[in-house]
C-alpha cells in the first residue's frame, strides 16, 4: 500500500480500540487502575527516547502496541522520519498494549528486559519487523527469548527481567500516561503535546513539518 494513499487509519485500528479498564487489567491482572494517572506526562525520565534533538526541538511521542498491525505499518514510516529529521526532532515511544492482543504485554516485557541491557531499540525493531511470525502465537514468549539470544543478551538476566514485577510496573507506567492523555487506540501520536487525528500515513510527516516551521 502506498504511503500517500488515502487510508482511513480509523478503519485500520477500529477493531482494536482500547477499553481502558480492561487494558489496565491486562497489564496488571492483580490490580485495577493505578493512582496518579491524571498526573502522568507524555515524556518523563523513564520514557524510551529513540532520538534526542535537544532542548527546543519538536517532540514526537508514539503510544504503541507491538501486536497492532497498524503500528507495524507505521514503524518504517517513523524510522524514515527519524532519518530525515536527525538532530531536528526528538522521537519517544511508550507502551500501550491493547486487551485484544494477547502477546502485546509479553512483547513489551521482552523489550523492557532488553532495555535493561542497553538493547531496547534493537528489540523494538525486531519485534515490529517480525510481527507476522509471532502475532497470535501461543509460544510467542519463546520466540522473544530467541530474539534476546540473537541480540547477545544475558539470558538469565533477561528471564529475570521479563518475570519481574518492576517490569510490569514499567509497562503500566506508560499505560497510565496514555490513559491520562486520552489515548484509546494504537498507534497514537503526539507532536509537541498535541494528539494527532490520523487519517492518512502522511499525517505524521505533515504535523512534524508544521512543528518545525513554527
Amino acid at each position: 500500500m502506498s504511503r500517500s494513499a488515502a487510508v482511513s487509519i480509523a478503519a485500520v485500528v477500529g477493531a482494536i480500540v482500547l477499553i481502558v479498564a480492561v487494558a489496565l487489567l491486562v497489564v496488571r491482572p492483580w490490580e485495577g487502575s493505578r493512582s496518579g494517572a491524571a498526573d502522568a506526562e507524555l515524556v518523563d525520565e523513564r520514557t524510551h527516547v529513540l532520538q534526542d534533538a535537544g532542548e527546543g526541538a519538536p517532540v514526537v511521542v508514539e503510544f504503541f502496541d507491538y501486536e497492532c498491525p497498524a503500528c507495524a505499518q507505521f514503524h518504517p514510516i517513523v524510522e524514515e522520519l527519524r532519518a530525515q529529521h536527525e538532530g531536528e526532532v526528538t522521537f519517544a515511544v511508550r507502551y500501550f498494549p491493547l486487551s485484544a492482543h494477547p502477546n502485546a504485554v509479553p512483547a513489551a516485557a521482552a523489550a523492557e528486559a532488553a532495555s535493561q541491557q542497553g538493547e531496547f531499540e534493537a528489540m523494538h525493531d525486531r519485534l515490529f519487523e517480525t510481527q507476522d511470525a509471532w502475532a497470535g502465537s501461543p509460544d510467542a514468549a519463546a520466540t522473544f527469548r530467541g530474539y534476546a539470544e540473537e541480540l547477545g543478551l544475558d539470558l538469565a538476566a533477561y528471564d529475570e527481567a521479563v518475570a519481574a514485577e518492576s517490569t510490569a510496573d514499567r509497562i503500566a507506567l506508560d499505560v497510565d500516561a496514555g490513559v491520562a492523555a486520552g489515548v484509546r487506540s494504537t498507534p497514537t501520536f503526539f507532536v509537541d503535546g498535541e494528539q494527532l487525528e490520523l487519517r492518512d500515513y502522511s499525517d505524521l510527516a505533515t504535523a512534524i513539518d508544521a512543528a518545525l516551521a513554527e
